[in-house]
């Protein structure tokens, strides 16, 4: 483990509604987000509408390959310019007042323009958004172009590396389930950034929770990485180091994203903020696209057993959402093994304060990471 050690944290980080606003503004439209996967907009004039954090956004592949976004919302009066995801997109119309947008956001036509101010719609257009793909997946920066810089350098080259391992971009979407729960997002990303409930809640075997003790974690940038052997491994995982095939790897990407990464299968957890006390959780299941039946019937009974224990995760909100508002609940109180939570939470003080959430590894996970 990093020598982070233990900490408590102030009930109020996940139920101010003030604090809450404040992050959606610095910290998650400021910050590389996952939206959807690359094959969910294939190909030229494919688009997705995703909303989140306050924001709706539409994206579209276009016609030379690459992708455009912009907020979907209609610059005349205030309303959402696409319903719902679609194909064969060329431009939008808003279906209020027919004003009419091209897949890069700007105003291309206007009913009556006579009636308008000229200067109010020269130029008009909804504002963009920064675009990358990586990994099968699309990612954006919400506040625009320029914000966040590269995605590359805000995954930082450690993770990267290690999500590379994977070869997410040859595996296919094999499922994804969602719930709406009453709790804030941080909650969600918590959950899933220890191994400690494990054993309470996910009734894991004495023998693999004390193999769990071994568990390596460790913190790169704003991003957090946490390996725990699998059932048995530990002796082979200890003399070969190969914790791709040999672990369970889960990779913390800053701000609302967790990779839980496994030889056979691959799912990103991802909390989506709606309210302050209100998230869409998703569970994401990726598997490798092939024929072989072997292969698909493991990966399944893989994601089944991952499923059900997820859904205990979420099952457990509920309680943690009848005392959100308790005058009894006053701090969250971390263990040192919690301390991949304990970094999260410093990087979101440090951009709500204007940093950028860089810097706040101890030393020797800075040294380590300019060793590698």
């Amino acid at each position: 483990m990093p020598p982070i050690g233990p900490s408590t944290l102030d009930a109020d980080v996940y139920r101010d509604p003030q604090r809450y606003e404040l992050e959606r503004t610095s910290v998650l439209n400021n910050s590389w987000q996952i939206i959807c996967r690359s094959s969910q907009i294939a190909n030229p004039g494919d688009f997705h509408v995703w909303s989140g954090n306050g924001e709706n956004v539409v994206i579209t592949r276009r016609p030379d390959g690459g992708l455009a976004g912009f907020h979907n919302v209609c610059q005349h009066r205030g309303t959402r310019i696409v319903p719902e995801s679609g194909t064969g997109a060329r431009r939008f119309t808003c279906r209020w007042h027919n004003w009419a947008y091209d897949i890069h956001g700007r105003v291309t036509g206007v009913p009556d323009r006579p009636d308008f101010d000229r200067e109010a719609l020269k130029g008009l257009s909804s504002p963009t958004i920064d675009l990358e793909e990586w990994g099968g997946w699309v990612w954006a920066v919400l506040a625009g172009p320029g914000v966040a810089g590269p995605l590359l350098d805000w995954l930082g080259s450690e993770i990267a590396g290690e999500l590379s391992a994977y070869r997410m971009e040859e595996m296919r979407l094999a499922d994804k389930v969602e719930w709406e729960v009453d709790v804030n997002w941080k909650v969600c990303v918590d959950a899933f950034s220890e191994y400690y409930h494990a054993q309470a809640l996910h009734r894991i075997p004495a023998a693999d929770v004390k193999d769990a003790r071994q568990s390596t974690m460790d913190v790169f940038g704003r991003n957090g990485m946490m390996v725990v052997p699998l059932q048995g491994a530990l002796d082979d995982l200890r003399s070969t180091l190969d914790h791709n095939a040999l672990a369970i790897c889960n990779y913390n990407l800053f701000p609302t994203a967790v990779f839980n990464c496994h030889r056979v299968h691959t799912q990103l957890f991802r909390a989506v903020p709606l309210a302050v006390d209100k998230t869409r959780f998703e569970a994401w299941e990726l598997q490798y696209d092939t024929d072989d039946e072997e292969y698909n019937d493991s990966a399944e009974m893989h994601w089944e057993v991952v499923k059900a224990i997820v859904q205990e995760d979420v099952d457990e909100w509920t309680n943690v959402a009848a005392v959100a508002g308790s005058s009894a609940y006053r701090q969250n109180i971390f263990n040192e093994r919690e301390c991949l939570i304990t970094h999260f939470h410093r990087v979101c003080d440090d951009m709500l304060a204007g940093g950028n959430g860089l810097g706040l590894e101890p030393k020797h996970a800075r040294d380590s990471a300019t060793l590698h």
